[in-house]
């Protein structure tokens, strides 16, 4: 998505990225003054004598991949994201295709049982949760740098440019917009637990749990969030930290997704265009994880404690005043 290199050198280079990575030496200094990757790629002959040093039936999967991926990519530098179906596919090969390409590797090296190699569909959505997760939060950013990945079929019924999305003038049908794109995000919640469900090697389950907390710590804050159309939000330091100690495993996960869904609940409200789809997906959500959870759904405790919390302030603010009172 580097907007300053022209579109036909960056088609180029990404349909051939695929046979790029079998040459030693090769590096890429066409990337524009602000790109953050900008670094790996004037370094990336020690990315390709790594990749070289690894066994040829791991580099034949990164090469498969990179070669779909990049043919992908190219389509879209003259390609516009218009309908749910292009956004889907976009996704597929930025994002689900890397999904694919990791399991296919959990299943080769024999860290994941082969079938985890072989249900691509649930590797898709896991790539497109993160992805669709980042396209929604960084809509700011993308407009004002001239690029949008908001397919057409959604923000077009809220604006009639991709300009008019963050604008202030028009901020209630913005965060509907917003909201709209959120919930296609929580689609696919019930692929990605699923997902989660069938990895049993712990670094791995780890390696593949903790950025779909994020996403789902991410999307609920986005959700009917002004400030998504002001600039880039970001979850806190210490509820990332928190969310990494608690993906360490599936329960721990599901208990998250549950916190999450409960948090979402409270933020929807009946006059948004997408109450009723979002009821259902939170409804259906905290059902299926309550279902296969251990010890059944958990107990949110948070009013009680602020009833307590409450209470005590009051005893302690009496009791001080009254032990300070002149006798």
């Amino acid at each position: 998505d580097d907007m300053t290199i022209p579109g036909a050198r960056k088609r180029h280079v990404l349909e051939k990225f695929h046979e790029v990575i079998y040459q030693k030496g090769w590096t890429f200094k066409e990337s524009g003054p602000d790109e953050k990757d900008a670094l790996l790629l004037v370094e990336f002959d020690v990315v390709i004598n790594e990749f070289l040093r690894l066994p040829a039936e791991f580099q034949d999967v990164i090469a498969d991949i990179t070669r779909r991926m990049g043919a992908g990519m190219a389509k879209y530098t003259h390609t516009r994201v218009e309908s749910l179906d292009s956004y889907n596919e976009y996704c597929h090969y930025v994002a689900g295709l890397v999904g694919h390409g990791l399991s296919r590797l959990f299943a080769e090296s024999k860290l994941e049982d082969a079938s985890v190699g072989e249900n691509l569909e649930l590797a898709n959505s896991m790539g497109l949760f993160l992805q669709k997760t980042n396209i929604t939060r960084d809509i700011n950013e993308d407009v004002l740098d001239g690029r949008c990945f908001w397919p057409k079929a959604i923000w077009g019924k809220y604006a009639d440019t991709e300009e008019e999305l963050i604008s202030k003038a028009n901020r209630e049908k913005g965060i509907e917009a917003l909201n709209d794109m959120c919930t296609n995000v929580l689609q696919h919640i019930p692929d990605v637990i699923e997902y989660l469900s069938q990895i049993k090697e712990p670094s791995v389950f780890r390696f593949c749990a903790i950025p779909q907390t994020m996403a789902i710590a991410t999307i609920v804050l986005c959700y009917d969030n002004p400030r998504v159309l002001d600039g880039n939000v970001k979850i806190r330091k210490g509820e990332a930290v928190k969310l990494i100690l608690q993906s360490g495993d599936i329960d721990s996960v599901k208990r998250a997704f549950y916190k999450y869904m409960e948090v979402l609940e409270r933020k929807n409200h009946p006059d948004n265009p997408v109450y009723e789809k979002v009821n259902k997906i939170v409804d259906k959500t905290k059902k299926d994880i309550a279902a296969t959870l251990k010890g059944g759904a958990p107990v949110d405790f948070t009013k009680e404690y602020l009833v307590l919390a409450l209470f005590f302030a009051t005893a302690i603010a009496f009791f001080y005043s009254y032990l300070t009172q002149a006798p």
